[in-house]
Order: C-alpha cells, then sequence, then structure tokens
C-alpha cells in the first residue's frame, strides 16, 4: 500500500466531509461502507477501491484531482469572488451541506437572508 497516497486522499476526504458538515458515519452510509472501514480510509490506514474512489468523489462532493491531491489546493480560490473552480468553495460546500438539511422555511429565510447580502 502506498501510504502517503492513503494518507492524502484521507486528509482531502476528511476536509471535504467536516466543510460539508457530514460525520463520518453519514459518509459511510452514503458510500454503503460500514463506519469502520470509513474511518480507516479518513486516517490513511487503507486505500479505497477504485469503484469506492469514485463514489467518495461523488458523496462528497470533490473532484477526482482534489481527492487524489493533484490539484491546486488554491485552484478554486484563485480566480476571485464572482467565479467558483471545478470543485467549488470549501465554504460553499460547507453552506450546499447546511442547506440541504433545512426544511422549507429555514431555506427560505436563507435565501432572504442571501439576497440582502448581495445588495
Amino acid at each position: 500500500m502506498n501510504e502517503e497516497l492513503a494518507t492524502r486522499i484521507g486528509s482531502a476526504a476528511r476536509e471535504a466531509r467536516t466543510q460539508l458538515g457530514l460525520t463520518q458515519a453519514e459518509v459511510a452510509e452514503k458510500l454503503g461502507l460500514a463506519h469502520m472501514v470509513y474511518s480507516r480510509l479518513e486516517r490513511g490506514k487503507m486505500l479505497p477501491s477504485v469503484q469506492t474512489l469514485l463514489r467518495m468523489c461523488a458523496v462528497l462532493r470533490i473532484s477526482s484531482d482534489e481527492l487524489l491531491g493533484l490539484s491546486d489546493a488554491e485552484e478554486g480560490t484563485k480566480s476571485g469572488k464572482g467565479e467558483r473552480g471545478q470543485g467549488g468553495a470549501p465554504r460553499l460546500r460547507q453552506l450546499t451541506g447546511l442547506a440541504r438539511k433545512m426544511d422549507e422555511d429555514q431555506l427560505d429565510a436563507l435565501v432572504k437572508v442571501a439576497q440582502v447580502l448581495l445588495r
């Protein structure tokens, strides 16, 4: 096993998961993995299969390049305020994750706050 690659994937997965506001158990369930297996992936103690890696990208809303450490970490912030990198800005992913947990009234309030902030 390539320990450096396992650590890189685990760190990127942990960062993406926390920015989405998800727990390890929630991600493990979405991936169809046991919680302990996903925990080992995040700690860099094992490498995911290609199938699991692809599912991780979808669930964590992160590109495979970011997950594998092949993209520039600052790519999403280099483009400026109005533009986002392919994987999306970390804070935007976090906001999206939180918004998915809201009911309709909370979501309406969030939209109104965003509209006021953009004035």
